[in-house]
């Protein structure tokens, strides 16, 4: 199922709801509750789509692709490695990713994006399914000049705008053998497949809740795959995960 967060462009109203054809139920609860359907209807040309969660903390896993971890002259990870972006980082599907003046190069990146379920600390990569709420696209920006000059990527990952995220999540999805891709301005820049990922969404998981604890609502983004570029100002992005969707942002140098 296709769970969206939305905006009624009447009312400016903010909800969560089910995709059904070309429509939105709304439902009522929170990620550690049960949703309850209720018989608000939204025609799709009624709603503006937001990014579908609002995560306390966005971890991110680094060279989990070989010809990535190739590509920047790397071995491979013997762990997953880690890294973060600032929670205000995300934006939804259409929204401009703003390029901040302290920043030289920026560059995106296709990501599978995982969204926590419930509490999550301790637990067996066999048992991480249970923990998944679903999955959606995640284009992880980075200013690549600053992380090349830094010892540590927070704040080359983290300004405003960074992580575009939706258009929506697919709850129910097999997420180690999907096609990943990435464009600019039309151009496909990225065409891999998570299958070949160095740790698999649920050894990721499992890796990530023997170090510290994941809540409801949190998001891990699994990698990029090799082709991640730079990015130019009024550039058209567009990133897709097979079983999702896609989602489109532009670019505005400020």
């Amino acid at each position: 199922m296709r769970c969206v967060r939305f905006e009624d462009l009447k009312t400016g109203f903010i909800g969560i709801g089910f995709i059904n054809g070309d429509s939105i139920t709304r439902v009522q609860g929170s990620l550690e509750t049960y949703w309850q359907i209720t018989e608000d209807v939204y025609r799709m040309d009624e709603v503006r789509l937001l990014a579908p969660c609002v995560p306390k903390q966005i971890i991110c896993v680094s060279l989990n692709f070989r010809k990535r971890a190739n590509e920047f002259g790397e071995a491979v990870p013997q762990e997953p490695m880690l890294c973060c972006k600032a929670s205000h980082t995300i934006i939804g599907t259409g929204e401009k990713i703003i390029w901040p003046k302290a920043v030289e190069e920026l560059a995106f990146g296709v990501e599978l994006a995982i969204v926590i379920k419930k509490k999550m600390k301790d637990v067996a990569p066999e048992d991480v399914p249970k923990y998944i709420l679903g999955y959606t696209c995640a284009n992880d920006i980075t200013a690549r000049d600053l992380q090349r000059k830094e010892l540590q990527w927070l704040r080359s990952k983290s300004f405003d705008t960074f992580c575009p995220l939706g258009p929506w999540m697919e709850t129910k999805l097999d997420p180690t053998n999907l096609s990943i891709k990435s464009w600019v301005n039309g151009e496909l820049k990225q065409n891999a497949n998570t299958k070949n990922m160095v740790y698999n969404p649920y050894e990721i998981l499992s890796y990530i809740s023997r170090s510290f604890t994941l809540d409801a609502g949190d998001v891990v983004l699994t990698g990029t795959p090799v082709g991640s570029g730079l990015l130019n100002d009024g550039d058209e992005v567009k990133v897709e995960i097979e079983g999702i969707g896609s989602i489109t942002n532009y670019v505005e140098r400020v």
